[in-house]
């Protein structure tokens, strides 16, 4: 028996931590095309905003980059034309949350999901919310955070609220990693206090190590159970292991992945498909991951 597929994806379209493809209406026309057709049925807009950067000219936001597109209304579009649901992710200020002004955070994303709803809320493709404050432990008022975005979000519009945190693993927090057990007792603190606004939760899976993977996603999957929370995952399929930022990842790597998660996953979701497993990426490497990916599950790539 097979692996779940990966059936959601993020789309990085901020440019916070990854490069532009510069891709026109054309080439999202074809990725979304492809989605269609491979079993990709949700995309996820990571961050709608992100300090001063943001997908659509927000009249909420100061100060922001020249905008010379609404790139939300090109993916809520798009996917209304190919079937596809879209999750909204909030504005993240990168600041004044990080300061423990987190009612300022709430403010400004008030505000700002207020416009987005009017912009976006008639299009049948959307589909539910992305909160975008990633967080590995109970800190930074990250409580707080959730309860008033998710809750004015669900007041928007009551549809199903997504986080996407990281297991504050060695890969990435170094000497201020947390121990496994220690990481379960941050989160059935958080899931406690707010599992009446999250509705489903998808770990980032690249930041512990593989050997800690099987005992983690279990662990999240009890978690999960006992708050009533959903559980996805989120398959980095970039790799954390290279000297460089970031690279598509080894295809066995992935697949180890895909397999351990499905053993509790209700859905596997991706960051990101565009850039790291896309037959259009603009990382060769990307377009042979999507091949072994396909020949694995035996997927039909004519839109390719």
């Amino acid at each position: 028996m097979k692996s779940l597929p990966i059936s959601g994806t993020f789309l990085d379209e901020i440019t916070h931590d990854i490069p532009s493809q510069n891709w026109s209406e054309l080439d999202w026309r074809k990725e979304f095309a492809l989605y269609q057709s491979i079993g990709i049925d949700t995309v996820i807009i990571i961050r709608a905003g992100y300090q001063n950067k943001c997908i659509f000219p927000a009249r909420s936001l100061p100060n922001l980059l020249p905008i010379y597109e609404d790139l939300g209304e090109m993916f809520y579009s798009l996917a209304d034309e190919y079937g596809l649901s879209v999750f909204l992710g909030t504005y993240d200020s990168g600041f004044h949350w990080w300061r423990r002004n987190w009612w300022k955070e709430v403010e400004i994303n008030k505000a700002f999901l207020d416009e987005a709803i009017e912009r976006y809320g008639h299009h049948p493709s959307f589909k539910g919310w992305y909160l975008s404050h990633e967080t590995g432990r109970n800190d930074a008022h990250i409580i707080e955070l959730f309860n008033h975005i998710g809750g004015h979000c669900k007041s928007l519009r009551n549809l199903p609220v997504l986080i996407s945190p990281y297991p504050q693993g060695a890969k990435q927090m170094g000497e201020n990693a947390l121990t496994l057990d220690e990481s379960f007792e941050h989160w059935d603190r958080i899931f406690a206090e707010t599992h009446e606004t999250i509705d489903i939760c998808a770990f980032q899976d690249g930041q512990v190590h593989y050997q800690e993977l099987p005992t983690f996603i279990t662990g999240i999957g009890e978690l999960g159970k006992r708050y009533n929370v959903s559980i996805w995952s989120n398959l980095e399929s970039f790799d954390r292991d290279m000297p460089i930022k970031f690279p598509p990842a080894d295809w066995r790597y992935l697949r180890f992945k895909l397999e351990t998660a499905s053993a509790v996953a209700e859905k596997i979701i991706t960051f990101e498909f565009p850039h790291f497993m896309s037959p259009h990426s603009c990382y060769p490497a990307a377009h042979n991951l999507f091949n072994r990916y396909a020949q694995h599950y035996e997927l039909c790539t004519t839109a390719r």
